[in-house]
């Protein structure tokens, strides 16, 4: 083994201390990487990291990068890093037998695997191996060459995946080939590959934009998420166009304050991740952010009282859907219409619009691919899903107060004799704070309240469902709310016990995992899929159901 740090000299070993868990992502088969890829030598690679590389081991070939021991295929770049339980240095040997062509890890990490046996294969030690991960993957695969996909990227609370899915829909109809990267799967050309994460790490990342450029694609759109920024999956990415959505409580436990996550958003909005921006301001943080935004902003509003370079000015409702004109300047208007349920949802259309337009597609080509198709009305995968309509039954993945109050008005039915059923739950270990409020606003905005587990994860799912009914029953004793508040366990008797309660012309809302297949329950992964359930439980009773449509691949 030949160890080199950043003045060419062999570090001592050391006592091996105790790291946490490894940084292995999935496993599995999916390559997320193009066919071939132009070897760059080692040399190089210690050079963008500040690392000597003496001798033979400059020459050595790299044509890959990975995080994760399982994943390494030969030639690539392991890079070895510290965990909340391992540390990668750990999975060096597995790395090494399949081909790793050299390790880049920290002192620690140099400290195992100077304790090991042999590897055979030169060790770069650099200080904070996280933060030079983005750029080295960019320079692996090349994924920032000019031919590179135009790149669309989403970030905001809610509505990242629809968005995403909207522009993906809106440039097919343009006659573009795009990709997809995000929540529910990734697109790069052939078959959906199922995604575990809003946003792949950053190896993947760029793996996939290198692919996209094999396979020629036009243009991508990708969700990220807070998470994302802040653990730097996307560092070494330039967005062409990114948007906001909105930004309401979520993910308080990594975030901790609104301003620690705006801040953390914000940061997509830099002249080192985007080339400018489209910004929603119909809230405050879109307004603060439209304001201090390092990029080129293009503004959008739902609302006249929020001043904007496009405006949404008119609704119309179609069926479950919206049609809705967006004004926007020297008096360009867009006839547009979405047949996803909710005002949100026309919020979403609009700023797929208008990231389009920034993307350089003129207004009159735009009106005639809309005009030609309907691209907002794509199915998205357990994003305010339709199962059946009479009872109109619904899948969302509304999972915090903001999502689930949108999600209930979006789907309360106008007729003055319907019901609205929502079965939802809390996920374990995550922001606490929002259980009560969730169930105060299900009691406001709901009939009946079935309250069950959502992914428990290693909290107890008990204690979870009484936080949750706690808020609930405080709101319907303290407002005097007429609705029923239900405790029902397990998720899938939930959702039985909501179809049976529902006559043809209530609602049933089923709200919070949205198009996930599996609930984690202390450690194991349980087969559960909401859609399945709620189609199996309508058709035990003898409701038509729908056949379940997806975006095209």
């Amino acid at each position: 083994m030949s160890e080199f740090n950043a003045s060419g000299q062999r570090p001592a070993p050391q006592e091996a201390a105790t790291q946490g868990a490894a940084p292995h992502g999935t496993g599995g088969k999916a390559r997320f990487r193009p066919s071939a890829v132009e070897a760059v030598q080692l040399e190089s690679i210690g050079d963008a990291v500040g690392v000597v590389i003496p001798g033979a081991s400059a020459d050595v070939a790299v044509t890959g990068i990975s995080l994760n021991s399982r994943t390494v295929e030969p030639g690539d770049l392991y890079v070895a890093l510290p965990g909340a339980v391992r540390h990668g240095a750990d999975f060096a040997a597995q790395a090494i037998e399949a081909g790793a062509a050299a390790v880049l890890t920290d002192d620690a990490g140099a400290r195992l695997l100077a304790l090991s046996s042999d590897t055979s294969v030169p060790v770069l030690v650099v200080d904070a191996p996280r933060n030079v991960v983005g750029p080295l993957s960019a320079m692996i695969y090349r994924s920032g060459q000019d031919t590179a996909p135009q790149l669309f990227g989403v970030t905001g609370t809610n509505g990242k995946t629809t968005t995403t899915y909207f522009i993906t829909s809106l440039l097919r109809s343009l006659g573009k080939r795009t990709g997809l990267i995000g929540t529910i799967e990734i697109l790069a050309g052939g078959d959906p590959i199922p995604s575990l994460l809003t946003t792949p790490e950053s190896p993947e990342v760029h793996g996939l934009l290198a692919l996209m450029r094999e396979k020629e694609l036009d243009a991508a759109a990708m969700e990220v998420s807070s998470h994302a920024i802040s653990y730097q999956r996307v560092d070494g990415v330039l967005f062409d166009v990114a948007g906001f959505t909105n930004l309401t409580q979520d993910h308080l436990d990594l975030h901790h304050t609104m301003d620690d996550y705006f801040a953390t958003k914000a940061e997509l909005f830099t002249p080192a991740r985007a080339r400018k921006a489209v910004v929603t301001v119909d809230d405050e943080w879109g307004r603060r952010l439209a304001g201090s935004a390092g990029v080129p902003v293009t503004t959008l509003s739902t609302s006249r009282a929020n001043p904007a370079d496009w405006t949404v000015t008119e609704t119309v409702p179609r069926g479950l859907g919206t049609e809705f004109t967006l004004s926007g300047p020297g008096g360009t208007v867009l006839a547009i219409h979405t047949g996803l349920p909710g005002s949100f949802n026309v919020a979403n259309a609009a700023l797929a619009v208008v990231m389009v337009l920034a993307g350089g597609v003129d207004a009159a080509t735009l009106q005639a691919a809309l005009d030609a198709g309907d691209p907002f009305t794509v199915a998205v995968p357990g994003r305010m899903q339709l199962v059946c309509e009479q009872p109109a039954a619904v899948v969302d993945f509304a999972h915090n107060t903001d999502a689930l109050a949108r999600a209930l008005e979006a789907v309360r039915s106008p007729e003055p004799d319907s019901r609205l059923i929502v079965v939802f739950g809390a996920t374990g270990q995550r922001d606490q704070g929002k259980r009560p409020a969730m169930g105060a606003i299900a009691a406001r905005l709901a009939d009946t309240v079935i309250i069950t587990d959502d992914d428990p994860h290693d909290e107890d799912a008990a204690a979870i469902r009484a936080d949750v009914l706690a808020g609930a029953r405080e709101a319907q004793e303290r407002e005097e709310l007429p609705c029923t508040v239900l405790e029902v366990f397990p998720r899938d008797a939930a959702i039985q016990r909501a179809v049976e309660l529902a006559r043809p012309h209530d609602t049933i809302l089923v709200a919070g995992r949205g198009h996930e297949v599996w609930q984690e329950v202390k450690g194991v992964n349980l087969a559960l899929d909401d859609r399945v359930e709620l189609r199996s439980a309508l058709t035990a009773r003898g409701f038509n159901v729908l056949q379940d449509d997806r975006i095209e691949s």
